[in-house]
């Protein structure tokens, strides 16, 4: 008797993908690790940059002291999964976070071309399961922010966890944070 079995797919650990990345596996490569798979991300446009610069500084000046912004910098989201958003609002120090990468912070924003899709899906769905309150997507296709607030538990995302609120934002809209309903960010400032 035959025993049919499927292959098995090998999801690495943190301590894994770092040992990968010393070894110089993905010189050159732009990667994250999420839910134990190594993601190769797009090579980054001007557009796309100019948005990230554009998002980071408007955060920066509209959250003040007690907070700042990490700028494609990983978060410590368990042992299978390191993403590195566009922009991570973190409450505290920089200082705080030498020794180790935060497990949280107070905003998460992707800026979004052509991973838009997969920023929707999979993006969201582990932000959400890491207790990120808010995730804003800048959409540069269609030229609109996309606000998700309020992580729940939802079986039908690819993690497990999504958002119970969504909102979308255009260019003439205002946009606040949670932590901080006073300031309020013009969207068109934070479009290329």
């Amino acid at each position: 008797m035959t025993v049919v079995t499927e292959p098995q797919i090998h999801l690495w650990t943190r301590d894994e993908y770092y040992k990968m990345t010393e070894a110089g596996l993905f010189q050159g490569k732009h990667v994250e690790l999420i839910e134990g798979q190594v993601i190769e991300m797009s090579p980054m446009g001007s557009l796309h940059a100019t948005a990230v610069a554009l998002v980071g500084r408007a955060l920066e000046q509209g959250f003040g002291p007690g907070f700042f912004a990490r700028w494609q910098m990983p978060l410590n989201a368990g042992s299978k999964s390191e993403p590195e958003p566009d922009i991570a609002i973190i409450e505290g120090t920089i200082r705080q976070f030498k020794n180790a990468h935060p497990q949280t912070a107070i905003l998460v924003v992707e800026v979004a071309e052509t991973s838009l899709a997969y920023d929707r899906t999979d993006k969201a769905s582990l932000y959400a399961r890491m207790g990120i309150p808010e995730y804003w997507i800048v959409n540069l296709i269609d030229r609109q922010l996309e606000v998700r607030r309020s992580p729940v538990v939802n079986e039908f995302q690819p993690f497990g966890f999504g958002y119970s609120e969504m909102i979308i934002l255009t260019e003439d809209q205002h946009v606040s944070s949670l932590e901080k309903p006073a300031i309020a960010i013009a969207i068109s400032d934070i479009l290329p």
